[in-house]
């Protein structure tokens, strides 16, 4: 019960330490999705529209990585980071970079596997309808991906709040250090591991915030699709 009222005055006291933590943790998220988006939206939308050799094999890999262990993803960005790697020049092991790299190859799948499914239901519509206004294959990828932007919408959010709720591809590749790394859930394990349990049921109550924002969100979206597609 204390720890419940002192992670609560954390929260609402504006903890700065705290407010960092999780604007951290945004900015990572959300430029991990805005680059799945631009990588998954117009996979997903080739995969649902264009025929050829080796396609199936393709969403087969997709789909499969929807379900790829986030430790995995970690150490493959790790490996290719590191110092004895092949981008190890760089020097972006241990930076938000490597955080968002991570994120973003969790969450693409994501997003392509659900544009996939929204682009060719959208299509099996409206197939003969373009055809018959004579619209080109670029045009008409890029049509139903209009078309169909409120449900698009409602799997980038869940991109996010897959990407909101990693951690264990971000401890590796980020190594959480304070300051520099170190994120919601990975700020969550370390003080829990601590003892310091008010500091981590507060990050705990501002990720349970967000994923509920993130949620409601998408029923909204949902919702106005369904209104407006019929």
């Amino acid at each position: 019960m204390h720890e419940g009222s002192s992670a609560l005055a954390l929260v609402l006291g504006g903890d700065a330490a705290l407010y960092a933590i999780v604007a951290l943790s945004l900015v990572v998220s959300v430029s991990a999705t805005l680059l799945a988006a631009v990588v998954g939206l117009p996979l997903g939308a080739l995969l649902a529209l264009v025929r050829f050799p080796g396609r199936t094999f393709i969403v087969v890999i997709v789909n499969a990585f929807m379900g790829l262990p986030p430790v995995v993803v970690g150490l493959a960005v790790y490996l290719l980071l590191s110092r004895a790697g092949p981008l190890g020049t760089l020097g972006l092991l241990f930076t938000p970079t490597a955080m968002v790299i991570a994120q973003c190859l969790l969450v693409t799948p994501i997003i392509a596997a659900f544009t996939r499914q929204t682009v060719a239901d959208l299509h099996e519509e409206y197939a003969e309808q373009l055809r018959s206004l004579g619209v080109g294959p670029w045009r008409t990828l890029w049509t139903l991906l209009w078309d169909g932007r409120f449900s698009l919408l409602t799997g980038i959010l869940a991109g996010f709040g897959r990407a909101s709720a990693e951690v264990g591809a971000v401890i590796i590749v980020g190594g959480n250090m304070h300051r520099v790394t170190r994120v919601v859930t990975t700020t969550i394990a370390l003080e829990t591991s601590k003892g310091n349990l008010p500091l981590a049921l507060a990050l705990g109550m501002i990720l349970m915030l967000l994923v509920l924002v993130v949620n409601a969100a998408a029923m909204v979206i949902r919702d106005t699709a369904q209104r407006v597609y019929g």
